[in-house]
């Protein structure tokens, strides 16, 4: 089973409330109401047993918060990814000295124009990773990704997005089997093979979860994905993301989590 030590957070900035939306009817973020929640979502990270590296903001990216965008960690290495959002072009790049605290430069590779990646598409299942292929993540992405992870001895497992941003934005795996879908996840193939927990499509946001060391982070007001959740046999951490929802970010987007041996 995965296991996690260390953890990577980037404040987030005062430019947040021009980050990129697919909801502006949900209004925009309230930059101190965004802060106080993120260092409840710190405050979580730290109670599933982890090391958390808190990055300063990059005011010049708005939604530069959303590291997992930035970088795929595996147990061999971590792939910098090349974001398909224009206005966040640079954000790995702005990563990369962080993730080389952690890796050498033999376990450090690159996606490249034109191919696009972004983490919230990709989603890891042992040592198989399923990429979505995306707005954000296109085929030359994906293709030199399996190519990566393929010469690491991983698997890639392309899945087509008809509706949703990002893969995790409707599938999130919680290990042991069990695999959280809702909308268009609910009936795709490469899933059939794991225990799937469908979330309705009123808690849909729900969805992204994320699974630290034995113990679920859930997001606030999704009581059916909560129970769902706690019925799995699974300790549930609650956390409201609400500021972060309106810029279509979620759980998972906010860090990078990993293990790295510490010899």
């Amino acid at each position: 089973m995965t296991k996690f030590n260390h953890v990577i957070v980037r404040r987030p900035g005062k430019s947040l409330c021009d980050g990129i939306t697919s909801a502006p009817e949900l209004g925009k973020p309230i930059y101190e109401k965004a802060i106080v929640q993120h260092d409840a979502y710190i405050e979580c990270l730290k109670q599933c047993g982890v090391e958390v590296t808190v990055l300063p903001a990059l005011e010049e990216y708005p939604d530069s918060c959303f590291v997992e965008d930035t970088c795929v960690i595996t147990r061999k290495g971590a792939i910098m990814d090349n974001p398909g959002a224009g206005s966040r072009n640079g954000e790995a790049k702005e990563m990369e000295p962080t993730i080389r605290k952690f890796f050498d430069d033999e376990h450090i590779k690159h996606i490249v124009a034109p191919g696009t990646l972004e983490g919230g598409d990709v989603m890891m299942v042992g040592d198989t990773f399923y990429v979505g292929k995306s707005a954000r993540t296109n085929e030359e992405g994906i293709r030199q990704f399996a190519e990566i992870l393929e010469g690491w001895g991983l698997k890639c497992v392309e899945v087509p997005l008809e509706l949703v941003l990002h893969l995790k934005t409707g599938v999130n795996y919680l290990e042991n089997n069990n695999m959280l879908v809702s909308g268009e996840f609910i009936t795709k193939p490469e899933f059939e093979q794991y225990n799937k927990v469908i979330v309705p499509e009123e808690e849909a946001y729900g969805a992204n979860c994320i699974w630290v060391n034995g113990k679920v982070i859930v997001p606030e007001g999704y009581p059916t994905v909560e129970q769902a959740v706690r019925d799995l046999g699974y300790e549930v951490i609650v956390t409201d993301t609400s500021e972060y929802r309106k810029i279509d970010g979620g759980l998972s987007c906010l860090s990078l989590r990993f293990w790295v041996d510490e010899d």
